[in-house]
C-alpha cells in the first residue's frame, strides 16, 4: 500500500493481517487503525456500512480512546464490504463527528486530526 496521505475533512464526517489458524478468523481488507491525535479523549466509535441506517454498537465497548492512542478496527470475514461510515463521540463535551462513504480498503490507518483555526476534526487515510 502507498504511503501517500489523504485527507478527507467533511465537516459532516477510520493492518496486520493475523495468523490463520481454525479459531481466529481473516482479516478484511476494510480493517483499519483508528489512531487519536485531536488532543482530546475519544468515548465511543461507530462504524457502519455506507448503505446502512443504523450505527449499531459503539466497537470500542467499554474503552476510551486518549490523545496519542490507536485502536484496531476488525470487520468480520468474508463481508467484502469496502465503503463505511464513521462517527466519533468526545468525552469533553459528548460532540459528535461524522465521515461518509470512507472506502476504508484504501487505507491501513485513519488518523483523526482537530484544527482549531477551522473548528472541525479531519480524517487522514493512510
Amino acid at each position: 500500500m502507498a504511503s501517500v496521505k489523504h485527507v478527507f475533512a467533511l465537516p459532516a464526517f477510520f493492518l496486520a493481517l493475523s495468523i490463520a489458524s481454525p479459531n481466529v478468523s481473516l482479516a478484511s481488507d476494510a480493517d483499519f487503525v483508528l489512531k487519536n491525535r485531536t488532543g482530546y479523549q475519544i468515548d465511543e466509535v461507530y462504524v457502519s456500512k455506507h448503505s446502512s441506517k443504523n450505527w449499531g454498537s459503539d466497537v470500542m465497548g467499554t474503552g476510551a480512546l486518549g490523545e496519542g492512542e490507536y485502536v484496531k478496527i476488525v470487520f468480520p470475514h468474508g463481508s467484502g464490504a469496502c465503503h463505511f461510515d464513521i462517527k466519533v463521540k468526545y468525552h469533553e463535551d459528548d460532540s459528535t463527528v461524522e465521515w461518509s462513504d470512507v472506502n476504508l480498503c484504501e487505507y491501513e490507518a485513519i488518523s483523526l486530526y482537530w484544527d482549531a483555526n477551522k473548528q472541525v476534526t479531519r480524517a487522514v487515510g493512510e
